[in-house]
């Protein structure tokens, strides 16, 4: 950290912004930075970073400070990161929140996601290294203090002249583009790209009509056999039915968009979480490892994916909404979701039942007798262990719980 400067934020005249993400937390090496949330910037010179509610707190450091950066995936409580590694600090640097720092290294945890974007850019820009074609006259500064002789972009104007000025360059790039569709060799490539972008087009289309279509026929089928009452329906029409509502998903799921990035959110999201997951968890016992659910979840909002820290807060909310769901965590560390109504006797009972009636069981085995996931069965294995009802045998073999005779 001690690699940034005090700065004011505002663009010099030959800096061009790249990207900019909401939501990003700075670490010093591996400690939290002593600043809030804030958002990054990336320029063609810079990395910038201002706090969303104290404008005045701004910090920048060039990109030539940079030497490499990799990516850290989230988990489950962590925001993804990207880590970047920095040369060490220069004699001439400005002042800025950090004198000394024992790391080499900074890390951006993106609270918001944006992060796969601005790895993709900040790789652009390190690799295209467009800072080394800034004229010596005019340098990029990251301090505070105004400097004699030089012309800044500031403020609206500078905005009104860089988007003038991208105006006419697109402008050009256009023109130069029809220019050339008047030669043969270019026209056919567009062409072709029109034509296959317009059979994709029709192919998804057609694709979803024909689903809409298996569906209708397949509703009408249903209410005409409720209507006459001519039987039950069968297992194969329930089942392609509810493949096909799985496949169109939640039709409105919450986003940040609506309900921003705070409470509120978290809490709508818990509601919807709550009337999404009650079938799924009845049909699986009432549990259901957080694994599975964020799968689930994911799976059905299609393109508005969650991250892990979000399903965690939301699901932290079930109990103080009232919600016909909680948030369990073992003493193993494993968290599930399981209903309110689920009972931890029955639960306790059900694996007694099964190691008296085989002799003894391993967390694989009770899995395909409940057909559920080894790690919730091993759970409960486990609670009936502590329980006092189960007693275990752990060798070369592995993991095998007998009744307890003593």
């Amino acid at each position: 950290m001690d690699r940034f400067s005090w700065s004011n934020g505002l663009l010099e005249i030959n800096e061009t912004l790249v990207i900019q993400q909401r939501g990003v937390r700075l670490y010093d090496g591996d400690d939290k930075a002593k600043l809030d949330v804030g958002v990054v910037l990336l320029s063609t010179h810079r990395l910038i970073w201002r706090d969303v509610k104290n404008h005045e707190c701004c910090i920048a450091m060039p990109l030539s400070q940079i030497i490499l950066f990799e990516e850290q995936a989230a988990g489950i409580g962590k925001s993804a990161k990207i880590v970047i590694h920095l040369h060490a600090t220069p004699a001439n640097k400005e002042p800025g929140p950090y004198q000394h720092s024992k790391y080499s290294f900074i890390k951006l945890s993106f609270k918001e996601h944006g992060q796969i974007e601005f790895y993709r850019r900040l790789t652009e820009e390190m690799t295209q290294k467009r800072w080394e074609n800034t004229p010596v006259s005019q340098p990029i500064s990251t301090g505070t203090g105004s400097q004699a002789g030089r012309t800044r972009a500031v403020g609206i104007v500078g905005i009104e002249r860089k988007i003038e000025e991208k105006r006419k360059e697109t402008d050009k790039n256009i023109s130069e583009a029809f220019e050339d569709l008047s030669k043969p060799l270019i026209f056919y490539p567009l062409y072709c790209m029109i034509v296959q972008t317009s059979y994709l087009w029709i192919s998804n289309l057609c694709q979803a009509h024909i689903l809409l279509c298996e569906m209708v026929e397949l509703s009408r089928s249903i209410a005409n056999k409720i209507k006459d009452k001519q039987g039950d329906i069968t297992e194969d029409e329930t089942i392609r039915f509810k493949s096909y509502l799985l496949s169109m998903g939640i039709a409105n799921p919450v986003t940040r968009d609506t309900y921003g990035s705070g409470t509120h959110y978290h809490m709508q999201l818990a509601k919807q979480l709550g009337d999404m997951l009650q079938a799924p968890l009845e049909e699986r016992g009432g549990m259901m490892a957080l694994t599975e659910v964020y799968c689930l979840v994911n799976r059905a909002r299609g393109m508005e994916l969650l991250s892990p820290e979000d399903l965690v807060n939301a699901c932290k909310m079930f109990e103080s909404l009232k919600l016909p769901l909680r948030l369990r965590v073992f003493d193993s560390g494993v968290m599930v979701v399981q209903l309110q109504s689920h009972s931890e006797e029955e639960m306790i009972a059900s694996a007694l039942d099964n190691v008296l009636d085989k002799g003894s069981l391993t967390a694989e085995e009770f899995a395909k007798l409940l057909g559920l996931s080894v790690l919730l069965c091993k759970e409960r294995l486990l609670l009936a262990e502590k329980m006092g009802h189960l007693c275990r045998d752990d060798s070369v073999e592995g993991l095998r719980f007998y009744p307890n005779r003593f």
